[in-house]
């Protein structure tokens, strides 16, 4: 199993041919990603409590909370209530948490066939929706009950969808054919 930052290195001259780069530079790299949960229907301080630790342990990091932006009465929610948790990853944490995601999560994911290319936006970042974030390692198990989703943005500096697809692809990302 090769390490992703290593994986980078080599991208350039894997796909210069493809997209006529000519500086290393060129190359797509993982600028960061971005964990967001969301808890606009949790009104227990328990169950936030919880996810705000499972997110900790998933990512390494302590997440931020994220107020509402506007007032919309219908929902019963207020501008400045807690409405999600969201984690920004960079570096080694970065790093670490794309490869446990590669490697480790996507596999225990039930059912999984890849990710679509349509996640893929135009911009060159891709977002992937996990439904159960007990795919995890660090999450118990024995606390099913209390299982939330998570979405998870991975920001690359690909100019379009093609070379965010060839360079997700050629870091091991499972994106179907």
């Amino acid at each position: 199993m090769a390490n992703i930052k290593d994986l980078q290195k080599n991208i350039f001259q894997n796909l210069k041919d493809r997209f006529g780069w000519h500086n290393v530079f060129q190359a797509p790299k993982v600028e960061k990603i971005v964990v967001s949960v969301g808890v606009g229907k949790v009104k227990d301080k328990n169950k936030t409590a919880v996810i705000i630790d499972r997110l900790t342990r998933i990512t390494g990091q302590k997440p931020s909370p994220r107020p509402a932006k506007k007032s919309i009465a219908t929902f019963k929610l207020r501008e400045g209530d807690i409405v999600g948790y969201q984690v920004t990853l960079r570096g080694k944490r970065m790093h670490d948490f794309l490869e446990k995601l590669i490697h480790i999560a996507f596999p225990r994911t039930r059912d999984f066939r890849g990710i679509s290319r349509t996640a893929i936006d135009e911009m060159g970042n891709i977002t992937v929706g996990i439904r159960e974030h007990t795919i995890f390692p660090e999450t118990s198990d024995e606390d099913l009950k209390d299982v939330f989703g998570l979405a998870i943005t991975i920001v690359t500096s690909a100019k379009n969808r093609e070379e965010a697809a060839a360079f997700l692809e050629a870091i091991g990302f499972p994106i179907q054919k």
